[in-house]
Parts: C-alpha cells; sequence; structure tokens
C-alpha cells in the first residue's frame, strides 16, 4: 500500500497572464479535466433527443408559453434546494421521487385550511358575479384583471370589447387545436394572472365578491395540482437524464485510465458540484475510507474536508457534494483515507477552474478588503479592551488612593488632637484685667463680645484696636475679624467687640493689633503665645474628631482628583500637541520637493486614486520631450510588480506633468522614478535613492527595521558632547516610527546609572583573550547593551583623555560585532559614529560580513571632521552610506581629501532636540509652564525667576543668554564682544558655560570679575554646567546668541526657538540651515516650508555680530508686538526628530539596496 506525505499546502501555481494564455491541456488536472468537456458535449445532443421522442407535447408547450409557465415552474422550484441537479440525485439515489409528490401533495391539503379562511373572509364582500375568464362584473361597472392590474371600464364599452375577444379566441381556438396537453398548460398559465390578482386583492385589503373569490380558489387549487405534477414529472425526467449523463461519463472516464471527473462540467461560482473518484485508479483501492481535503484560490479560502460515500455508477466510482463559494475562481484538492494516505495526482495536487466569477487579482482585493475590516474590528476590539483596562485601572488606583487619603486624614487628625490638646490644657476662660469673654456659657454659633483692656498690653497708646481670630489652634486661618469699640467700663483702657464663635469650635485664638491684616504694625500675642480661651459648650470631644477626619478625607480627595485632572488635561494636551506637530512637519516632508515632485492628495490613501506632478525642469530630464513614469509601491516588492510605464500628460498648472495611478489596499509605501522613454533612457532616480511617498490606511504595514547603534557614548549616562544627544534621540525617534533599535555602549566605571532601568547581568563572551562581560539595562526607553571587558579599559573614570584612547575605542569596535555574532543578531543596519567607533565599517566588511553578519548595510555618520580624520576617511571608504549632521556642513567638508571621492553615498541631515526633555510645557525647571499660546507670559516669568536667581536688575530689559562650551570654535573672541555690546545697548547678559582648557577658564573667570565688578545689575557669567539653569536661561532669555566659526549642526539654536528665544547666529553648518533671517531670508526659508525666525551675519568679526545684535536689539525696543509674534512663530516650528527620523529612514532604506 502506497503511503505518501500530508501536503503542507499548495504554493500559487499561476498568475493571471498565466491562465489567460494557458489551454486546458495545461491544467496539472488535464487527465481528467479534457474528457469530461467532451462528454458534455455529447450530452448536450442526447439530451435533445430524448426530450424530442418522450416529451414532444410537454416540450411544444414550454416552448410556445415558456416565459410564463417557467416563471411558474421557478416560483414552486424556488422553496426547494438550490441545486436542483443535487436534489435529483439525492431522491434517485434514496428512490424518494413518488414521496417528494406524496410531499407536495400534502402541503396542498394543508393549505385548503387558509383558503377556507379566505373564502370565509370573503362572503361579505357583496360582490355580484365573475366570468369565466376572471372578469368581475358589478352594476354598473366591469373590472377586468390584464397583467396582473386592474382595469374598470363601463357595461357598454366591455360588451363591445367582449365581441372582438371572442373572435379572437375563436380564431385562437382554431390555430391552437393541437394537442389537450398544450390547451391545458396555456390556459392554465392565462388563469394564473387571474389567481395572483384575486391573491393581491386580498393581500391589499381590497375584498373580493364571493363568487369571485370562490372561483379564484378554486383555479388555486386546479393550478397547484397542475404544478405538482409537472414537477413531479420534471423530477422524474432530469433524475433519469443525470442518471445517463453520470454513467456515460462513468464509463467514458474508466474507459481511458482517468481517476476523477465531476459533474456539471463547467463550473461557476456560487454552485453546488459532485465530484467522482476511482478508488480503484487511486493509492486509496484498499482503503475502506475516502475524505476529500481542499480549498479554494490556490488553498487561500475556506477549506473543507467532506467523506465520500460509494456512487450507484459501475466500477468503484465514490464521489461527494462540494458547494464552490461565489468567490472561488479555481477548486484545489486531494483525496486521503483520514489519516496518512494520499492521493495528490502525483504530488500537484488536483485543480477545477471555476468560470465566469472572480480572478485573481479580484479575489487579492477582496481578501484585503476583507482584511481591512477584520483589522477595524480588530482595532475596535482593542480599544474597547483598553478602555475597560482603563476603567479597571481607574477603580483600583481610586481605591487604592481613597483608602491613602483615608490613612492620611487619620494621621492629620492624630496630629491636630494632639497639638489641640496640648493648647486646650493652656486655654482661659479669662485673665484678670486682660480679657473676657461675656457670657461666660457659650456654644459655637453664638455672638459674645470679647472684651480686652488696652492697657495691660503693647497696644496702650494705639489708637484702634483689632481682633485678629480663629479657632482650634488656627486651623482655618483667620476666620474672626473685628475693629474692638471703647466699653463704658470705667476700672480700666477696656474695649470690646461683637464676635460669632465658629461652629465646631472647642478653643478660640486670638490677637490684638493696631489694624486690621496687612496693615497692622503693633501686636499684643501673648508674648508670642496668643490668646486662647475654652468654648464651655463645644460639641463632644470624640463627635468633633469623627466629623474632622471625614472633613480632612473629603478635601484630601478633592484636592487629589482636581490634581489628577489637571495633569489629565496636561497630558492630553502634551500628546495632542506631539500629534498636530508631527503632522505638520510630515505635510512639510511631503512638500519639501514640491517643486519637482508631489501628489494629489497629499496624504496618499490606499484604495485610492492619486495624481502624481512631476516637474522635469529641475532634474536630469529637462528638456526630454517625453516623460514616463515608472511606479510600484512597498519598496518596489508589491505583489503586483512594477506597473506599465506610463506617460505622463501636461498638467494645468504649468511646468508640472500628470500620471493617475490606482494605489491598491495593501500599498504602504509608493515608489516611483521618471525616464526619457518608455523603455528606460535616461532616469531620475533621485541620486539613487528613488522617489518615495507614504501610502496611508493600508491593511499592511511596512516591515521593522532592526537598527544597531555602535557608539562610545550616549545622553544621559555617558555626554560629553552632541553624539551622546544625537543617538539617544534619534534612536528613540525611529523606535517610535516602529523599528527595532538597539545600542551597544562601553560600560564605562563612570555611568550615570540613577538614570537607567532595569539594569541586570545579561551574559558573558571572550574574544582576544579576553573575558566581556555584557549588561543590559534601559535608557529613555531603549535597549542598551553594556560591554565591560575585564581588561580595565573601561575603568579609568572618564570617557575620553587617556593616552590610548584609540586602543580601548578600536577594541571596543571590535568587541561590538563579536558579541552581535555571538548572540545570532542580524540586524538591517549597523550605525557607527565619528573616529571612536569608525573602525566598525571595516571590521565588518572585511570580517564579520563573511562570518554570517552578511545581512547588514554600515551607516557611518561625522559629527564632527576635526578629530580623527585618518580613522573618518576609512571609514567612509568602507560604509554603504554615509551622513553628516547638516546639508551646509556636508558642503563645507566636501572638499576634505577624506570626504571627496566619497560625495555619491555622503548626505547632510540635521539633528533635531528631544521634545520631550526641552518641553516648555512640561519643564519642572521653569515657573510657568507655556505654549506659543502663552509665550508672552511664559517667558516673562522665566526673565524674572532668572533674574531673581542670579541677582540681576528685575527690569523689563533685553536679556541674552549664551550657552556654550568656551573653545574656539564656539567664537569666543565674538562672545566677549557680544557682551559688552549688549551692555553698551541697555541689555542683560546671562553666560552658562565651561572652558575645557584651562588658560581661557581664567580668562573668562577674570571677565566674569570685572563684569560683576562694574555691571552686577545687568551681566553674570556662571562658569560651570548647571542643568536646571540652562532650561531656566532658554526660557528666559530674549535672545540666544550661537557666534561659532564653524558648528556642524548645533542644538543651542534649536532648544532656543523650542522656548519661544530668538536665535542671533554665524552664518556656518548647521546654524545656516535652521536660523532664516527676518531681514534677508524670506525666500530661502520658504523654499524649505518655513517663515523667517531669527538673526544671522557673515564674517567672524566684530562689524558681523554687530550688525545682527543691533537689528536684534532694535526690534526688541522698538517693536515689542511685532518681537512678540517672531516667539510665538519659532515656537511652532519643528526642530524635533520628527523631520530628521524621516530622512535617517529614508538612507536606511536606500543603504539596504547597495
Amino acid at each position: 500500500m502506497p503511503r505518501m506525505q500530508v501536503p503542507t499546502g499548495t504554493q500559487r501555481r499561476n498568475q493571471k497572464n498565466d491562465e489567460e494564455n494557458e489551454s486546458p491541456d495545461a491544467s496539472p488536472s488535464k487527465e481528467f479535466e479534457g474528457s469530461n468537456r467532451k462528454i458534455g458535449a455529447e450530452l448536450k445532443i442526447t439530451t435533445n433527443d430524448e426530450e424530442f421522442v418522450n416529451s414532444t407535447q410537454v416540450k411544444e408547450a414550454d416552448e410556445e408559453s415558456k416565459d410564463e409557465s417557467n416563471s411558474g415552474l421557478k416560483e414552486v422550484l424556488s422553496s426547494t434546494e438550490p441545486s436542483l441537479d443535487a436534489k435529483i440525485s439525492q431522491f434517485s439515489e434514496n428512490g424518494e421521487i413518488d414521496t417528494v409528490y406524496e410531499d407536495v401533495m400534502e402541503s396542498t391539503e394543508s393549505e385548503r385550511i387558509t383558503e377556507k379562511v379566505v373564502e370565509e373572509k370573503a362572503t361579505a364582500s357583496g360582490y355580484s358575479g365573475v366570468e369565466e375568464d376572471g372578469t368581475v362584473i358589478e352594476q354598473n361597472e366591469i373590472h377586468i384583471i390584464k397583467d396582473n392590474k386592474v382595469q374598470t371600464i363601463e357595461k357598454e364599452e366591455y360588451k363591445e370589447a367582449t365581441t372582438i375577444s371572442d373572435s379572437g379566441r375563436k380564431a385562437t381556438d382554431k390555430i391552437d387545436s393541437g394537442t389537450k396537453e398544450m390547451r391545458t398548460v396555456k390556459n392554465n398559465d392565462e388563469k394564473r394572472v387571474e389567481r395572483i390578482k384575486i391573491i393581491n386583492d386580498i393581500s391589499e385589503n381590497h375584498v373580493p365578491k364571493p363568487e369571485s373569490m370562490g372561483e379564484g380558489l378554486i383555479l388555486l387549487k386546479e393550478e397547484k395540482k397542475d404544478e405538482d405534477f409537472s414537477l413531479k414529472l420534471k423530477l422524474k425526467e432530469d433524475a433519469n437524464m443525470r442518471k445517463e449523463v453520470l454513467a456515460r461519463l462513468a464509463e467514458e472516464n474508466f474507459r481511458k485510465g482517468n481517476k476523477l471527473f465531476y459533474y456539471p462540467d463547467v463550473v461557476k461560482p456560487d454552485q453546488d458540484i459532485e465530484v467522482f473518484l476511482n478508488r480503484s485508479f487511486s493509492t486509496l483501492k484498499n482503503e475502506p475510507d475516502v475524505l476529500i481535503m481542499g480549498a479554494f484560490n490556490d488553498w487561500k479560502w475556506k477549506s473543507f474536508t467532506i467523506k465520500l460515500s460509494k456512487s450507484h455508477l459501475n466500477g468503484d466510482w465514490w464521489s461527494c457534494h462540494v458547494h464552490v463559494p461565489k468567490e472561488a475562481y479555481k477548486m484545489d484538492f486531494v483525496f486521503f483515507n483520514g489519516q496518512d494516505v494520499y492521493e495528490n495526482n502525483e504530488n500537484k495536487d488536483f485543480c477545477i477552474n471555476v468560470e465566469g466569477g472572480m480572478d485573481v487579482f479580484d479575489f487579492e482585493n477582496f481578501l484585503l478588503e476583507d482584511k481591512r475590516r477584520e483589522q477595524k474590528e480588530l482595532a475596535r476590539q482593542k480599544a474597547e479592551m483598553e478602555r475597560r483596562q482603563e476603567e479597571q485601572r481607574r477603580i483600583e488606583a481610586e481605591k487604592a488612593n481613597q483608602e491613602a487619603d483615608r490613612v492620611q486624614a487619620k494621621e492629620e487628625v492624630a496630629k491636630r488632637r494632639r497639638m489641640l490638646e496640648e493648647l486646650v490644657k493652656k486655654a482661659k476662660k479669662s485673665v484678670d484685667n486682660v480679657w473676657y469673654i461675656e457670657p461666660r456659657e457659650f456654644k459655637g454659633e453664638d455672638e459674645v463680645k470679647l472684651y480686652y483692656n488696652r492697657i495691660s498690653g503693647p497696644l496702650a497708646h494705639a489708637k484702634d484696636v483689632w481682633i485678629h481670630g480663629g479657632h482650634n489652634n488656627w486651623k482655618d486661618g483667620l476666620s474672626i475679624i473685628s475693629k474692638l469699640i471703647r466699653s463704658e467700663r470705667k476700672d480700666g483702657d477696656w474695649w470690646f467687640a461683637s464676635v460669632v464663635v465658629p461652629d465646631g469650635a472647642l478653643v478660640l485664638d486670638w490677637v490684638f493689633a493696631d489694624g486690621p491684616p496687612q496693615q497692622a504694625i503693633i501686636y499684643d500675642n501673648n508674648h508670642l503665645q496668643d490668646f486662647h480661651a475654652i468654648v464651655p459648650k463645644s460639641i463632644p470631644t470624640e463627635l468633633y474628631w469623627v466629623e474632622e477626619e471625614q472633613k480632612i478625607y473629603r478635601k484630601l480627595q478633592v484636592e487629589r482628583r482636581l490634581r489628577e485632572e489637571a495633569a489629565r488635561a496636561k497630558a492630553e494636551k502634551t500628546a495632542r500637541m506631539k500629534r498636530e506637530t508631527k503632522e505638520r512637519t510630515l505635510r512639510t516632508f511631503l512638500l519639501s520637493q514640491k517643486h519637482i515632485v508631489y501628489t494629489d492628495p497629499l496624504d496618499v490613501q490606499a484604495g485610492k486614486t492619486v495624481i502624481v506632478f512631476y516637474n522635469p525642469a529641475n532634474t536630469v530630464l529637462n528638456g526630454k520631450p517625453e516623460i514616463w513614469l515608472r511606479c510600484s509601491f512597498n519598496r518596489w516588492t508589491h505583489r503586483m510588480g512594477l506597473l506599465p510605464p506610463q506617460k505622463m500628460l501636461p498638467a494645468e498648472n504649468g511646468s508640472h506633468l500628470k500620471a493617475t495611478v490606482k494605489v491598491p489596499l495593501d500599498a504602504y509605501m509608493m515608489d516611483f522614478v521618471f525616464s526619457e522613454k518608455e523603455d528606460g533612457g535616461i532616469f531620475d532616480n533621485k541620486n539613487g535613492m528613488d522617489y518615495h511617498v507614504p501610502v496611508f490606511g493600508g491593511v499592511v504595514k511596512e516591515p521593522p527595521m532592526h537598527i544597531v547603534h555602535i557608539s562610545v557614548e550616549m545622553a544621559p549616562i555617558a555626554k560629553v558632547g552632541g553624539l551622546g544627544d544625537v543617538v539617544t534621540s534619534l534612536s528613540r525617534a525611529v523606535q517610535d516610527m516602529n523599528h527595532h533599535v538597539d545600542i551597544i555602549l562601553p560600560k564605562y566605571d563612570c555611568l550615570k546609572l540613577n538614570n537607567m532601568e532595569d539594569f541586570q547581568f545579561h551574559k558573558s563572551y571572550s574574544w582576544g583573550g579576553t573575558e566581556i562581560k555584557v549588561w543590559l539595562g534601559k535608557v529613555e526607553g531603549l535597549h542598551v547593551y553594556f560591554l565591560e571587558p575585564q581588561n580595565g579599559f573601561f575603568s579609568a573614570g572618564c570617557i575620553y583623555g587617556r593616552r590610548n584612547d584609540g586602543e580601548r575605542f578600536g577594541f571596543f569596535c571590535h568587541a561590538s560585532l563579536e558579541f552581535l555574532l555571538q548572540s545570532g543578531f542580524h540586524p538591517d543596519i549597523i550605525h557607527c559614529h565619528d573616529w571612536s567607533s569608525a573602525p566598525v565599517a571595516w571590521l565588518y566588511k572585511e570580517h564579520y560580513r563573511h562570518y554570517g553578519l552578511n545581512k547588514a548595510r554600515v551607516v557611518f555618520t561625522i559629527h564632527n571632521l576635526e578629530f580623527g580624520a585618518s580613522l573618518i576617511g576609512k571609514a567612509m571608504q568602507y560604509s554603504d552610506k554615509a551622513t553628516t549632521v547638516s546639508p551646509t556642513y556636508s558642503q563645507e567638508v566636501s572638499g576634505n581629501p577624506v570626504i571627496a571621492s566619497h560625495l555619491y553615498k555622503f548626505h547632510g541631515i540635521l539633528n533635531g532636540i528631544d521634545q520631550d526633555i526641552w518641553d516648555p510645557y512640561n519643564d519642572k525647571f521653569i515657573p510657568l509652564s507655556y505654549t506659543s499660546e502663552n509665550v508672552v507670559e511664559g517667558k516673562r516669568a522665566a526673565k524674572e525667576a532668572l533674574q531673581q536667581r542670579l541677582g540681576l536688575k528685575k527690569a523689563d530689559l533685553p536679556l541674552v543668554g549664551i550657552i556654550t562650551r568656551l573653545t574656539h570654535q564656539k567664537g569666543i573672541h565674538l562672545i566677549k564682544h557680544s557682551i559688552w555690546h549688549t551692555l553698551e545697548r541697555s541689555g542683560q547678559v546671562v553666560l552658562l558655560g565651561s572652558a575645557p582648557d584651562p588658560r581661557i577658564q581664567n580668562d573668562f573667570v577674570n571677565l566674569a570679575n570685572q563684569l560683576h565688578s562694574s555691571h552686577n545689575d545687568r551681566a553674570r557669567l556662571c562658569l560651570t554646567y548647571d542643568e536646571p539653569l540652562s532650561h531656566l536661561i532658554y526660557a528666559g532669555a530674549d535672545f540666544i546668541l550661537v557666534p561659532s566659526i564653524f558648528e556642524p549642526c548645533g542644538l543651542t539654536q534649536l532648544i532656543a526657538m523650542r522656548y519661544g528665544s530668538i536665535a542671533v547666529v554665524r552664518k556656518t553648518g548647521g546654524l545656516y540651515d535652521t536660523v532664516f533671517d527676518v531681514d534677508h531670508d524670506k525666500e530661502r526659508a520658504q523654499a524649505c516650508g518655513l517663515e523667517p525666525n531669527g538673526f544671522n551675519f557673515d564674517g567672524a568679526d566684530a562689524a558681523g555680530v554687530d550688525y545682527a545684535l543691533n537689528r536684534a536689539i532694535t526690534a526688541w525696543y522698538e517693536g515689542r508686538e511685532w518681537f512678540n509674534s517672531l516667539c510665538k512663530r519659532v515656537m511652532e516650528q519643528d526642530w524635533s526628530w520628527n523631520r530628521p527620523a524621516l530622512d535617517y529612514l529614508e538612507l536606511y532604506r536606500a543603504a539596504r539596496k547597495c
């Protein structure tokens, strides 16, 4: 007995074009498909002959009145099984044709009860009569039923029409005097209209007269009998015909040795078919059970398993019925014994093509639509589940908070009770010659008179006397304030005031003063002990403290809920602002190349049509007579492949051309290039990057990439300069876009572990004879692997500054790649930074690419070319893509020998800032949270706080902030000059920074001493690093000065704009790319989708910086309203990592194509 493997699912064999060109013989199941069609053709001839011989009268009657009689037959059959063939087969095999007829008769008998009810309802109608043909006759009018409609005419008109009708009937009788059977069929068909009308009248509450109703019911009964007889006859004929057809098919296929055939021979969607297997011809010939297992459309749709039964056909034919769904274009199946023996057409599976329905692409779109609905429902369910989980968390948190509030209330009450009990011990009812209360017995809410002998204390000479009072150890603060009046009592200088005793008071507390609160100068406070009087008739002590505990508890709840609501509202606003900022940035990104290419709509939606606009005038295709669009989707990997080239047509807007593209539902990215000819020629492919536009709303998401950063710095745990900020912020931004990011970092002994979560030992491995311990932790939500070699390389107490830095970091680069290899990592991108991790590029290409890390591509970023040029040059040679931190800086260094020969893969991408760290709306280091909506108020509060902290004069003056490392690169000579120039313009200056060079540090210490002596109220130099103070300067300053000699990118000016401070910068590197002069750079800003946002200058001398600084300070003095609007504008510009992350992802994808 042959044993065959269970199939694992057949791959799609035929694409749409192949199926159209393929002959029937090309099908894997041709051995049975062709023979099945041949016999089917013979069957049609045989069937017609039999009908002519055996059913002549019925056939003629059908031909003569086929429209009406067929409709009647279909009406009867509509209540039977959907497949007549299947039903006939079932009846034939079980010998139940007669039973069917009996069932029909039984159904007819059951309807007689209904007919009787209808007759009874019609009895009271009063109809005068009904003609044989169903015409209803009343006294003056005739109602004629025609085409299921009632026409009413006068009796005289009816007589004339009847005469003509009778003549016509006589003629018709002569013509149609063929057979009695035909007359019966025709007459029955004519009467059907009458019956339908009568039934409709009843259903529409038109009650017919009894005679008409009776006639209708009689005719209805007669037709039911005729139809039942016709059905029985039809079933018998069809069953006999089907048996003969199947017998012929079985015999024909048996002679040819075919193991399979199916009926009917043309399979259509939404149809039942019968599949036959000759068990003796198959591998299942000795198996007692035969089952069919299959699915539709290349095994993608509606799988099924059905057991076959031995058929009535001669031979070992087994069969079953299968329903073909409406979405099917092909049926795929195999046979098996229910266990492990299979008949699968010699490993090719069996298949039957379905005609007249969907094709492959229609079905794919159907699946995508179905998937979209499924995803929408899953998203709804997920949102609902998250809502319920959040509600449950809220309930649990509320319970915990309530318990905490109760505990706090108890503690607070216990504390107050101890203090009040001590106070009660000291309280009096009166003090001789000082004070007393009348009446002596009183309670809460009573009005009493409190007398005071003015000459008893320091108020003896006061003109006025006031009481400032409260109760229960000043529990509610001042609740009694009243001016005393002189008493008539003569034995002293007595004054009194009428006061109301607070409700719930156990003790009254007060002092006397010479004036009301905030105006009094002299006080009598009982020698700093205050005055205290017992309330004689106070409420019971225990009851008071129970009520007090409840009051405290309710107060704590209200305060907590207000805090939570404020925090929730602030978090929601923060999320909304982030979302809106990201949307604006994406729109700017999509429009950034509008002078070359853009789409309409800008946000391309899956399943919709989009128009691509292209301007060849700004490309290599300028002047070409034709432009062709070549388009695909999903980074050129879409199932549809490359769309046919499309010739672009002139657009209405002038220089642009346009083409229309239908975006499939499973697209997440639209990809295109342009060419001069249909078959190629010169291409515009964006310098090898291709043009890409994101698609929204698709059912498929972009597969995530795995990026590994190998770096020696990372903020905030191991930060020296901007490199550490970039590694952390870029990684977070890319991770937020649903990609996987890991970072490998040396485990320095000077790491700031307080900024780390889940820090734990991970593993150990060896390389170069050294054991390396690996630690794993989370920093700013990022996975970081810390390598700790046991050779002490990173136990030096610092990051840089050792004589063997090159050896230390070279070892780290090699160890990082070894860690990836031994851990089985297969990243898509390895991103290394500056000279310190540059060796990764060539170590990977020369060694580890051949050891198993062959999937990765290397991206190398230059943060500062001033250090390690030779190492940088070698990394440029081996990297797949290289970047630096701004477009202008990339141009400035393009002539450097280590860069010049690699410009084809060298790109400038701006850095961004972390908008969570630098956020004036959520900054804990500034006094007032603010956004662009209240920037003026926020910055005013920050300036006042800054002036107070540094001891500057609190005045409304222009304040210039400088936050920098004090090095020659940062333009220290321009910084010194700007300080003096700002003071000359009556402004204030605050500098925060330190110098790694002791000589420069001492120079600024001397300058600070001089300034603090001569301009102590307007200048302050803080020569250290102070993170909280830096936040306050960014918020409180009007201007931030950055006069760098060279600046690859610069973050200072970006943070300044985030806080609404106006940047004053020198035109170099990233400063030029981010600060657009309000007087000179309007067009340059518009080209970047921005508005002017600051002041800049050329040159590196005093005249240059004075030109920018003077314009800035003058604008502050003379155009405050305009200046405030500028502060609002710069706050609304996005200098986060939203845009740079998009650029880096494009670069990563381009690198993967290398």
